[in-house]
């Protein structure tokens, strides 16, 4: 299969972007429009956008009077509930300067393991696409249990970038790349390419330092080797970069995709669950 390849990133047809809860709520909540003005750029020379939006629990914490992320199921639950549709109201407001339409897509891990929600999911992105529609994915944290949840939105873009057959997939976080070692420890060294197959010998994965988010670059990795196995490209990088990203400018992390990537059987993805101990803080 053809594949995309780092110096064509301005020309890629489908791409999946995903930001996480802390680039977007809270104080950062300001770096919506940054964004959104990055994916409308994008989308105006003809790319299909999709974004993959953490944020809806720490949205809500605020109008449950929580300081922290809730620990218990439950709460969690509620404060989604909140929290996502003042996220997409947020995004829908900044999508109107440029009178882009975004459509609420929400899934559960048990929604890409069952072969006809499988289907329906990618019927329906697709028609949204073909639409001219910014479909803007989060997991459904209100009826999510432990058992069917992703376990974080860097594994959802990954798979919703292979069921949707992306040619790109941007995971953003707060840093510019993923590093040799947490970036503020001496002798971290940015990773500016990983090869197909390439498992990052020697990299130091650490723990993830934000109090509002699932994710962390260990995580990030692995959704990123998910997403280049099945023959999509994938770009780490910082929020703050997303412009420079789309546009193909040598930023980030680079993942090559797979190009004897095999065909996914409905619903093989999601059951990719195993988690990353640690991250090497991205």
């Amino acid at each position: 299969m053809s594949v995309l390849a780092r110096n064509e990133i301005a020309s890629a047809a489908r791409i999946v972007v995903k930001v996480g809860s802390s680039s977007i709520s809270g104080e950062n909540a300001g770096q919506i429009a940054p964004l959104v003005d990055a994916l409308a750029t994008a989308h105006g020379r003809g790319a299909e956008i999709v974004l993959v939006s953490s944020g809806a629990i720490a949205t809500g914490m605020p109008y449950l009077q929580l300081d922290e992320r809730p620990t218990d199921l439950a709460t969690q639950q509620a404060a989604a509930s909140v929290g996502q549709n003042l996220l997409i109201f947020r995004y829908q407001d900044s999508l109107d300067r440029y009178d882009i339409v975004a459509g609420q897509v929400l899934l559960t891990a048990g929604d890409l393991e069952n072969p006809s929600h499988r289907s329906n999911a990618h019927r329906a992105m697709d028609r949204l696409l073909g639409l001219r529609i910014l479909p803007i994915v989060n997991e459904n944290d209100t009826v999510a249990t432990h058992e069917i949840r992703f376990g974080d939105n860097d594994r959802l873009a990954a798979l919703v970038a292979t069921l949707i057959k992306a040619d790109l997939l941007v995971l953003l976080s707060d840093v510019d790349a993923l590093y040799t070692r947490p970036p503020h420890l001496p002798g971290a060294e940015p990773i500016s390419h990983v090869g197909a197959g390439d498992r990052l010998p020697g990299v130091e994965f650490g723990a993830s330092r934000s109090g509002v988010g699932t994710g962390g670059a260990g995580t990030k990795v692995s959704a990123a080797r998910i997403a280049a196995d099945a023959g999509t490209a994938v770009l780490v990088t910082s929020t703050a970069l997303v412009a420079e990203a789309l546009r193909g400018d040598l930023v980030g992390t680079w993942f090559e995709p797979s190009a004897g990537a095999p065909t996914l059987r409905p619903g093989s993805p999601a059951r990719q669950t195993t988690q990353p101990s640690g991250s090497p803080v991205a």
